[in-house]
Formats: structure tokens, C-alpha cells, sequence
């Protein structure tokens, strides 16, 4: 399971012309899932969230997490992550799992941070999306879990 963090002061996702989900300050997470992810893996991913101290302290130290500063989280689903660039100029996309094993785990996912009291929006799932954010800091992380 792959995640790109984002800082933001704002995130929004919109489907099909309607805005799906939006935030204030906190995290925006575009979240990539492959073949082999496994719900223990979820729950490690969404403690790795909500813990990830990438928040400002009162000295300017990056030593807080979003359950830290009261938070929220946009989850968007993206399969691109798993795109594998290695040979020629067009993306594979064989290591992305097919929809009917990612979407639960998402879902699983959002339920997991939901339950640590973070409020999180999302996404919907087998749509084209348009996210937009301001990105705070800016501050963007890569988080990989292997299964």
C-alpha cells in the first residue's frame, strides 16, 4: 500500500460535477493499493496517518500529528501510484489492484481513521476525479507499507 501526504490548510475532491468531499487544515492522502494488501496492512497505514507528526509544534518543529492539531483527512483513491515507469514512455499499471480488491481496502481505511475520531472525507471510488488543495509548507511525504 502506497500513500502520497500532503500538508494542507484546504483539500477538495470533485466526481462528475459535485464536490464528494472537503477539508480544512490536515492531511490530503492519495492512497494506491496492489494485489497482495491485506486488512493488517490497512490498519498499519491508518495508524501511520494519524500519527505522522508533520504538524508544526510551538517552536516550528515538525513534532505533530494530525490527531495532534485536530485535523481532518481527504482520502483519494489513486491507482496510479502504482504505475511502473521502468521501460518505455507509457505507464503499466499491473502492480495497481483491480477495483473489486481495492475499494474495500479503502474503505476499510476511512473507517480505521474515522475510528481514531479524525473526521475524514473521501473520494468517489471508479470515477474521474479532480482534486484541488493548497498544499501548507509545502510538506509532501511518501508512505510505502510492504504487504
Amino acid at each position: 500500500m502506497r500513500a502520497l501526504v500532503q500538508r494542507v490548510t484546504e483539500a477538495s475532491v470533485t466526481s462528475n460535477g459535485r464536490q464528494a468531499g472537503t477539508i480544512g487544515p490536515g492531511l490530503c492522502v492519495l492512497v494506491g493499493v496492489t494485489h497482495d494488501d491485506t486488512g493488517a496492512l490497512v490498519a498499519k497505514m491508518a495508524d501511520k496517518l494519524a500519527g505522522l507528526r508533520i504538524f508544526d509544534d510551538d517552536e516550528g518543529v515538525m513534532n505533530r500529528s494530525v490527531l495532534d492539531t485536530g485535523g481532518e483527512i481527504l482520502v483519494v483513491s489513486q491507482f496510479t501510484l502504482y504505475a511502473d515507469t521502468r521501460k518505455g514512455r507509457r505507464p503499466s499499471y499491473v502492480r495497481a489492484a483491480p477495483p473489486e480488491v481495492a475499494e474495500p481496502l479503502i474503505d476499510a481505511l476511512v473507517a480505521a481513521l474515522r475510528a481514531t475520531g479524525i473526521s475524514v472525507a473521501t473520494g468517489v471510488f471508479r470515477t474521474d476525479m479532480a482534486v484541488s488543495l493548497v498544499n501548507d509548507g509545502p510538506v509532501t511525504v511518501m508512505i510505502e507499507l510492504p504487504a
